[in-house]
């Protein structure tokens, strides 16, 4: 096998994926800023900005290359134009941020203009200023006269002198470099910039005391809008249990509405036991606090106690709902498919390669140098999470792996004899291994399709979560060539997790009245089963009230059924609800044609707007996790509640500006590594040529603290890995279409 040429020499191009690298090198390693283009040899200054100025015929700084083609041009055009609305974007919203500060409050401007005599206006450097003094903030403060206020044009060295301070306080503080992004930093840095020099930064005291309680209660407001949408369109409610480093066990609730979700409170229940009336009674506290005219639903896990605390809600509350976590559910029916012989051996040999490689200092380096110093295994959500993602990015990696183990490194490493090496050797070198990860993948995919959607916030997921898994399993179905043997144990798996979980009314209900599913197969009103649960929901949202009973189901229903008044204006109606994507929301679609049923309608548009999922309740986990630290573990509750309502709504509030510009996968989690250590650690004694020896440990979800700890197999040059993983924006995983035979 011919080897890849290890290149000892520095490289020729800047570590960037920008295209200009696609038609220029350096001319020098060292000198970054001297470029020669491959096409035609020319040589010149000016960096791969100036390289794709010269690809594209833009004139004025550089002469165009003669050789490029109209394609290359296009391209390197398209990258300019690119760069410079990004620039541009950039710009404004720098200037959208430093607009937004404004600590000049007219009323606090006059009383200290009493007391101290009219205020100056702040000084900005100009270019006179570079002959000042240097910025030394280590000097008496009362000497300092004037602002400082920095602009990277005017003056480097007080750039730089004023950011080496500011690393200075991030390296001794142990504070994470991405925390120098945070729009709020942003601002405050703008606000001390306008303020000027003097400022005294707050006590630890009026930090945990009055400036929090101020930031809650500023966060409070902001959420008004929230809950005008709660009395609008409805919201759910959910819940989850924790517990902390400290052993406490503690409890919280948030409400998940059209939105999007925010953080309500939280409870410390150490000394409580968790039987389904007590939570209940936490659950039934929220919804007297919220009002029970705008909850529609609670969703809680799976969990015996959550069940029996539905039971007692239905006894006290029979119009509202409760459901368990769609991606609770499907996380279980997928571990519960990978537990199948077949997709357990795959599993564990893909286990036994990455166990190996990231086991030794030399293997872990040879398959990061081969895979461009990007990781195999990437951290899930949850244990399958990680199971999935991991298997994807070894098939995706097959031929980087494979050109590892063949290489002269390979030949000469001390491993290459030892069994774990050997086996490891024989499994990526297989031609049947990579056909069954492949066909593992087709059977997975539908289901963790499912999982992202369950697990999104962009669009509520319960009109889609039941059509899905239908559609899941008919992708399953093909994938294992339509033979009933394939797919008969695989079926089984989804039917009973999915039984009284995923198939309750309001599900049902909910697929029902999404107008994507009926008016493409209007044949699911004929479904006994459909109509059922359609009328069971009807029922549970109007317990109590015969007449709109009977309106939605004897008169508006068919309305809606036979296309009537504005259900059948064929153009506008079907033509808005026959795509479904990430626009599609089938809540408002019933806002919008909702002529001559509106009992119905308002149906609808509640079911239509509710979460499927518990995982927004549970990603704040992260919040409480990120502020008890070991370093801080001796917060009481009530503070701890309170930074987390800030952090976590403050989180909600920027998310809301992002989710337009990232796609991020919601099943990735980068520094979990609870979910990883299966892939990472040898949980056995003793591991021979048989990997199915190797022993699966999964959970349906990895959430608490303590788990039970493995210590690895001793071995020469063992040691824990310090992990650099992907970025979490992933793809959309495809079905494979190529029908193999598991090996």
């Amino acid at each position: 096998m011919d080897n890849p040429p290890i290149n000892k020499s520095p490289p020729l191009k800047r570590n960037s994926d920008d295209v200009g690298w696609e038609y220029g090198i350096l001319c020098d390693p060292k000198s970054p800023d001297k470029v020669k283009c491959k096409l035609c040899g020319k040589e010149f200054s000016g960096g791969v900005y100036r390289m794709k100025e010269h690809i594209a015929h833009k004139k004025g700084n550089v002469s165009a290359c003669p050789l490029s083609t109209k394609e290359d041009q296009k391209k390197c055009k398209q990258a300019i134009i690119d760069a410079k609305e990004k620039k541009n974007l950039k710009r404004k919203h720098e200037e959208a941020l430093r607009a937004e500060v404004n600590i000049n409050k007219d009323n606090i401007i006059e009383e200290l203009e009493k007391e101290l005599g009219t205020l100056k206006t702040p000084h900005f450097q100009g270019p006179i200023d570079q002959y000042t003094t240097c910025i030394n903030p280590e000097a008496s403060l009362a000497a300092q006269t004037r602002q400082q206020s920095i602009h990277d044009a005017i003056s480097k060295e007080k750039t730089h002198a004023v950011r080496q301070y500011c690393a200075r306080w991030v390296y001794q503080s142990s504070i994470p470099f991405n925390a120098i992004e945070n729009e709020t930093f942003r601002l405050f840095c703008e606000a001390l910039g306008q303020f000027g020099p003097g400022w005294m930064p707050p006590s630890p005291y009026q930090l945990r005391e009055p400036l929090l309680n101020e930031e809650q209660q500023r966060t409070k407001k902001k959420l008004k809008s929230l809950e005008e949408e709660w009395e609008k369109a409805g919201c759910s409610v959910m819940t989850y249990a924790w517990t902390d480093m400290k052993r406490r066990s503690i409890m919280n609730l948030c409400v998940n509405s059209r939105g999007g979700t925010c953080f309500l409170s939280s409870k410390d229940t150490s000394n409580d036991s968790h039987m389904g009336e007590y939570i209940f009674n936490y659950i039934d506290q929220c919804i007297e606090d919220v009002g029970a005219e705008k909850i529609v639903q609670v969703v809680t896990d799976n969990a015996t106690n959550n069940v029996a605390a539905a039971k007692i809600l239905k006894q006290k509350r029979p119009r509202i709902f409760w459901t368990g976590c769609a991606a609770h559910t499907l996380d279980l029916m997928l571990e519960g498919i990978s537990k199948l012989p077949g997709f357990a051996k795959i599993i564990d040999q893909a286990k036994a390669v990455t166990i190996f490689v990231y086991a030794h200092h030399k293997t872990l380096s040879m398959m990061r140098t081969f895979t461009k110093k990007i990781d195999v295994v990437r951290p899930g959500e949850t244990r399958f999470a990680t199971c999935f993602l991991t298997l994807h990015s070894l098939y995706d990696k097959k031929a980087q792996l494979k050109s590892m183990f063949g290489s002269d490194e390979w030949h000469d490493c001390k491993h290459l004899k030892c069994v774990k090496g050997k086996n490891a050797f024989d499994i990526v070198m297989s031609h049947g291994f990579w056909s069954s990860v492949m066909v593992v993948l087709k059977i997975f995919s539908p289901l963790v399709k499912v999982l992202r959607l369950a697990d999104r916030e962009k669009v509520p997921s319960l009109g889609f979560i039941y059509g899905e898994i239908l559609e899941a399993k008919k992708s399953i179905k093909e994938a294992s060539d339509n033979l009933e043997k394939n797919y008969q144990a695989i079926f089984q798996i989804i039917d009973e997790k999915m039984k009284g979980r995923l198939d309750s009314p309001l599900h049902i209900a909910a697929y029902f009245l999404n107008p994507f599913y009926f008016y493409k197969e209007p044949s699911i009103q004929s479904d006994f089963e459909i109509m059922e649960g359609l009328i069971a929901c009807v029922e549970t949202f109007y317990h109590g009230d015969f007449e709109k009973q009977d309106i939605v189901v004897n008169h508006e229903l068919s309305l809606y059924k036979n296309r009537n008044c504005s259900f059948g204006r064929i153009t506008l109606a079907l033509k808005g609800c026959e795509k479904k994507n990430d626009k599609f929301d089938p809540g408002n679609w019933w806002s919008t044609y909702r002529c001559g049923a509106p009992t119905l309608q308002k149906l609808a548009t509640r079911i239509l707007a509710l979460t499927s999922s518990s995982s927004g309740c549970e990603r704040n986990w992260s919040s409480f996790e990120g502020i008890h630290t070991k370093k801080r573990n001796r917060l009481d509750v009530n503070r701890l509640n309170s930074l987390v309502y800030v952090q976590f709504n403050a989180k909600l509030f920027n998310k809301q500006k992002k989710i337009k510009e990232k796609n991020a996968d919601v099943i990735f989690d980068d520094g979990n590594e609870d979910t990883v250590e299966d892939w990472l650690v040898d949980r056995v004694e003793d591991i021979d040529n048989n990997v199915n020896s190797v022993l699966t440990t999964q959970a349906p979800r990895v959430r608490d603290l303590y788990d039970d700890d493995f210590e690895s197999e001793e071995e020469e040059e063992e040691d824990v890995v310090d992990m650099e993983f992907e970025s979490d924006v992933y793809p959309d995983i495809h079905v494979f279409r190529d029908s193999q035979q598991s090996a």
